[in-house]
């Protein structure tokens, strides 16, 4: 999920994302690990938003120490991020646990993904935490259901030697106590973050982006091969059929890593695709790494979200969990985490890679207001327990939970 804010002030940007939030006059000294912006990835826009949400929340000011990438190193961070752990460098995790050590911190919040770190699977964080002499709270952002034997003796190793665990779907919780074996105690759910705001029509952001009379679907999110997009637009071929209306956009630039690796070729293709089934008209691919306020417009234009994704283990995506936020209708291939999210009529499921299901599912939809209507309504009522400040919440009750019982006296006499 990619959303951060360089149009807007990041005090403007902060209450605008976390608004209603009650401020607490003590809290927990927090330290946060992870990739943060300006780098280009899902978990560190997650991270910020974490961070944004809880000193919202508590009036506090945490410190991040953040994740650089190879060839991330001359990057220029804003001055929350006092360390920075170099992710192929064996040295810099004992440095980083020193750091921590030293620091005035009450306890360590890290934002996982395997990938962020060095090692066999991301092994050598679980040195990083076993030397940390304070509380540490890993909050793991994927849990395979069929782990290979190596990926499951990290993954343990890194659950053993965490305080707390937190993942962000009840899904995770499940594969940790049945497929992995982590005691049940030990893990929490904290859900996705999502923006506070109200239930509303569309037509004035249609307006704002020149979409007028359009019905519009929107995907949006770092592009990949893994998203299914020629599905998408397959589908579209169909859809304009009976709705020569529909406005199919594909928000977001290509990721990073892939564009190292391979450039702009799923692009091209996804563009000659466009070009070849006479959809010009219909879908638009808008190569932007959207800032906030741009994400919720886009957002509050659309009629139907759709993730064409096409990894069946998929237990976390920041772009559903919006769009939820946000009560939109979603049409959804079944990955672990749209099963979760859209059951009991909050959104509909359709095989992977299959452009037939995905453009009679739009249709259906596009044919019956009512229906998609009924579906925003139980989408937006649902998401209402992930806002940020209840995200906040939640991570402020676990990091006190875990604080001494002397620093815990403490902060109640301040409060």
């Amino acid at each position: 999920m990619h959303v951060r804010g360089t149009s807007v002030s990041p005090a403007l940007r902060q209450r605008r994302l976390h608004k209603g939030t009650t401020l607490i006059s003590q809290a927990p000294r927090l330290l946060f690990l992870g990739s943060y912006p300006p780098r280009e990835c899902g978990i560190a826009t997650f991270t910020k938003d974490v961070v944004d949400s809880f000193d919202a929340a508590y009036a506090t000011h945490s410190k991040v120490i953040a994740i650089d990438e190879p060839g991330g190193e001359d990057r220029s961070y804003p001055s929350q991020v006092v360390a920075r752990l170099v992710q192929q460098d064996r040295e810099s995790y004992d440095e980083i646990a020193d750091f921590i050590n030293a620091d005035a911190c009450d306890a360590l919040n890290i934002q996982h993904e395997y990938g962020l770190f060095g090692g066999d699977d991301g092994e050598w964080v679980v040195a990083l935490i076993n030397a940390v002499r304070k509380p540490v709270i890993t909050s793991l952002h994927t849990v395979l259901p069929d782990p290979s034997p190596q990926h499951l003796r990290t993954a343990r190793a890194l659950c053993a030697s965490s305080t707390r665990v937190v993942v962000l779907s009840e899904t995770g919780r499940d594969l940790l106590i049945n497929r992995y074996g982590v005691d049940a105690a030990k893990i929490r759910v904290v859900p996705h973050g999502v923006p506070d705001v109200p239930f509303r029509e569309t037509d004035a952001e249609k307006r704002r982006l020149g979409l007028d009379g359009r019905m519009t679907i929107s995907t949006f999110g770092l592009i990949n091969r893994g998203k299914g997009l020629e599905f998408a637009i397959e589908a579209m071929a169909a859809v304009v059929a009976s709705h020569p209306e529909a406005m199919y956009l594909v928000l977001g630039q290509t990721h990073p890593v892939i564009r190292r690796r391979e450039g702009e070729s799923y692009r091209r293709e996804l563009e000659a695709e466009i070009a070849a089934s006479g959809l010009a008209d219909n879908v638009r691919l808008v190569d932007k790494y959207l800032d906030f306020d741009e994400l919720l417009c886009y957002l509050g234009a659309t009629d139907i979200y759709l993730t064409p994704y096409l990894n069946p283990t998929q237990i976390v995506s920041g772009t559903l969990a919006y769009a939820i936020g946000c009560g939109k209708a979603v049409v959804s291939t079944p990955y672990l985490y749209a099963q979760e999210l859209l059951a009991h009529g909050r959104g509909f499921l359709v095989p992977f890679r299959d452009a037939s299901a995905i453009a009679t599912t739009l249709v259906a939809l596009l044919d019956d207001p009512a229906l998609r209507e009924s579906t925003e309504r139980r989408a937006y009522r649902y998401g209402r327990q992930m806002t940020w400040p209840t995200v906040a919440r939640a991570y402020g009750d676990l990091f006190t939970e875990l604080l001494p019982a002397t620093r815990r006296t403490a902060l109640a006499t301040s409060a």
